[in-house]
């Protein structure tokens, strides 16, 4: 992620791999993305925003919007290019709870804990009442896996296991009823699917949450008169 170039691939215990698109990561949005922006609405939190392409066109838009990432490298590269960003875990306290009009769990995101149910509730707890979830999903056959893996390089260097996910539109579709979803569209763009749900209730009364800035180590930036900073 600090060179912007691969390769990086995510590795089962089975020797199983899984490219990293990290040059498309770390490029500029581009069509499928700018998609993605056009259906966004409110404020948006981009959740394991990566180096930020999303974050800044959301925010060259005038959309506020604030990304969070475990990675330091993925926050700075987000900072870098003008966005806000937390290093934080979706699973951590974030600013605005219940009051985001848009998530995004985009570029494999939705396999984050290894665990879609609860990552879905989790969804729920940040957006808004009636809010928007755009998530990307696998595509191809039906996936419904839970596995654990890490990341490793060309060379075989490898990283910590944690637990991961990988689901099909057909499957996100499933968990997304039980949890209380529905979904309100679903879409291909170039070889990559999406689907928008949204919570079942509608409330129009939530303020939309004000923008929130902090450095790599989570330290906030000085207010601007524009850009104001809620407090993390």
């Amino acid at each position: 992620m600090r060179t912007g170039r691969g390769p990086l691939f995510l590795r089962r215990a089975d020797g199983w791999l899984l490219l990293l698109e990290v040059e498309r990561w770390c490029s500029e949005a581009d069509a499928v993305d700018l998609e993605v922006v056009r259906r966004c609405e409110g404020a948006v939190l981009d959740v394991g925003c990566g180096p930020g392409r999303l974050v800044a066109a959301l925010g060259a838009r005038g959309w506020p919007v604030l990304g969070i990432d475990v990675s330091e490298e993925a926050v700075a590269r987000t900072i870098g290019l003008g966005g806000q960003a937390l290093r934080r875990s979706v699973f951590e306290a974030l600013p605005a709870e219940g009051r985001w009009g848009t998530v995004l769990l985009l570029d494999g995101n939705l396999g984050i804990g290894g665990d879609p149910r609860a990552l879905l509730t989790r969804m729920a707890q940040l957006l808004s009442s009636g809010g928007l979830l755009i998530a990307e999903t696998v595509p191809g056959p039906d996936i419904d896996e839970r596995v654990r893996v890490h990341v490793t390089d060309a060379r075989g260097a490898a990283g910590s296991p944690f637990p991961w996910a990988r689901l099909g539109t057909p499957a996100l579709l499933r968990h997304a009823h039980r949890a209380g979803w529905h979904a309100v569209d679903q879409w291909t763009a170039g070889d990559r699917c999406f689907v928008a749900l949204r919570t079942r209730t509608t409330n129009n009364s939530a303020e939309p949450p004000k923008s929130t800035a902090v450095t790599s180590s989570q330290r906030a930036r000085k207010p601007s008169a524009d850009r104001p900073v809620a407090d993390a």
